[in-house]
């Protein structure tokens, strides 16, 4: 390795180790700010949501919060796959099924679902390696759950 080398592999980061709660968080943060923003509205959707899951029922208001900020610094400064890469790596197959399945709630409860957020979603499962059967259901299931 020449000089150059050691300098710039020494500015670059190591990656942050992200908890089992805080992966599962940031799943759900991301699809939400799939369309390029976070409403205060799709926050507290989200602070409902990780409060009601099991994985973070014992976390406060304050720290669910507080993880969310954390992860929104991560999201600013490293992006988008970054924090999916991270998040990704520390769930099991069955939290990615979790994380999918309250995505697809916030994404499909909000008002209007616009087809770039369906393609998400398709994309979504895909990368977190969701069966497309689970998936299917997961959104149908998530579909009746909002035509009333």
């Amino acid at each position: 390795m020449n000089l150059l080398d050691t300098v710039l592999d020494a500015e670059i980061p190591t990656p942050e180790l992200l908890s089992q709660s805080e992966a599962f968080a940031a799943i759900i943060l991301l699809a939400t700010v799939s369309d390029s923003y976070l409403t205060s509205e799709q926050e507290s959707a989200i602070s409902y949501m990780l409060s009601s899951s099991k994985l973070l029922r014992h976390y406060s208001q304050d720290a669910i919060h507080k993880l969310l900020n954390r992860l929104l610094d991560i999201l600013w400064r490293d992006g988008f796959n970054a924090l999916f890469n991270l998040a990704k790596e520390s769930l099991s197959p069955e939290l990615r099924i979790a994380a999918f399945a309250l995505s697809a709630d916030l994404v499909l409860g909000e008002v209007s679902v616009t087809d770039e957020e369906k393609n998400f979603l398709n994309d979504f499962y895909q990368a977190l390696d969701v069966s497309r059967d689970v998936a299917i259901q997961i959104l149908q299931a998530t579909s009746i759950k909002y035509q009333g």
